[in-house]
Formats: structure tokens, sequence, C-alpha cells
């Protein structure tokens, strides 16, 4: 019996309202080093021609996205969005299958306001995992000495808390369309509304794998975060093309 080799799909959960970057509007669809910051994201999979189908999920009330800011680039928009990331992300799942997406394929999710992500990362991730049975995330090591807060003052610090062994998780996040799901919904009925998606994964028991990613592919969150986002994109505009 021949095997179908499981196709790839990128989903970018963009329903977000941004109230931490101090933007008049959702930090995906801010100017930045002259394009809104979804487009780098979007130029990124658009640059992966193994991709099926890249799908945007914004929220239905959505006011700002105007396609035609992304002209020339491939991606399929469904106004979707949930109240939380794992609401959208569930409901991009089921939306994927609207083009031809089935449990055994992959799913990469991936932040919209994660511009400095390249095709060269997300290739990176792909070979990574492919073979793996569960999936997994781009991250990277704790560099910073971690302080625990206490809680009653919010000010001053508790104890330090040991880095051995900690990373910060980053997207895209890879993992079977079935078994995302199912990890989702899992998560939803045991009263639980995860942060990222391999915190689903472990909550039906599996490992995900660790693959190092880039500081360059940090999530843009702060007012100040806007600045070093446009100077690595404007450097990086800058340069003569290379190859991805």
């Amino acid at each position: 019996m021949t095997s179908v080799t499981p196709r790839l799909f990128a989903l970018i959960p963009c329903a977000g309202t941004g109230s931490r970057s101090g933007a008049p509007m959702p930090k995906q669809y801010r100017t930045v080093a002259g394009r809104d910051l979804l487009h780098y994201t979007l130029a990124a999979f658009d640059a992966c021609s193994e991709f099926a189908q890249t799908l945007v999920v914004i929220a239905p009330d959505d006011q700002h996205f105007d396609a035609r800011r992304f002209a020339g680039l491939r991606f399929a928009v469904r106004r979707c969005g949930g109240a939380s990331r794992q609401a959208s992300v569930l409901n991009g799942l089921s939306a994927l299958a609207d083009f031809g997406a089935t449990d055994a394929d992959w799913v990469l999710v991936h932040d919209a306001a994660r511009p400095g992500i390249t095709p060269a990362l997300i290739r990176t991730l792909i070979a990574a995992l492919k073979d793996d049975p569960v999936g997994g995330i781009m991250a990277l090591p704790v560099a910073d000495t971690l302080k625990r807060v206490d809680v009653e003052t919010g000010e001053h610090i508790a104890r330090t808390e040991s880095r051995n062994g900690l990373w910060q998780a980053q997207t895209p996040q890879m993992f079977r369309v079935g078994m995302l799901r199912e990890a989702i919904l899992r998560a939803q009925q045991d009263g639980h509304d995860l942060t990222d998606e391999a915190s689903a994964i472990e909550w039906l028991g599996h490992a995900p794998r660790l693959v190092q990613g880039s500081l360059r592919n940090f999530k843009v969150t702060y007012p100040e975060d806007f600045d070093l986002a446009e100077a690595i994109l404007s450097r990086t505009a800058s340069r003569p093309a290379a190859g991805a």
C-alpha cells in the first residue's frame, strides 16, 4: 500500500488586539520598515513553496485588515478568530479542512507579531520535525537570570530561579492537524485556556521537541519592541537578495 506524504499548512492567528503594544490599532497592522508587521510573516511563508496553504485567522469584526496591502503574497483569510489564541487556532484548524487538510498533515502555527521569522528558520524546523512522531517548536535557551516576584507587592524579589534546562518558546510550532485539534479540545474540556500549542500537546501527555530558533524571531509585544523590529527589518530589507 502506497503511503501518502503529509502536506504542510501554515496557520497565522491574527485576532489579537495588541493591548500591551500601546498602538492605536492591533499591532499586526502597524507599519514597520514600510510594511504592515503581518506582511513580514506572510512573506516568509510565501517564500516556502512547499506549503499547500497559509491561512490567516482574523477577528469577525476586524476593520483594519486590507488584503490590498499584502498584494502578491499567497494566503487565505478566514474571519473565525475567537476570544483567545487557543480558540482562534482551533477555529483555524477547522477552516483548514476547506483547503484539503487532513488529520495526518502538518500545521505550523506562527504568531503574526513575530516578523523576524525567515524561510531558513521555517525550513530548519520542518527538516528537524518532519519524521518526528509528535512535532515540536522553535525555542531559545534562557540566557538571563530569572527572578520570582513577590506576588503580594509585585515589585520585590522573592527568590532567584534556576535557568538550568529552561527554554523560551517561540513559533512556529509544528504538529499534526489531528493531534493538535484533539489536544486543544481536551484542554478546553478540562477548563484550560493555554497560551501556545505545545502546552496543549503536553496536556495530552506528549513531549514536543525543541528546535533552536533565533533572537531575531522575537515577539513584538511592548511599545519599545517596534523600534527593535524596525532596526532588524530595515537592515534585512537593505541587503541584496539572497537565497532562502
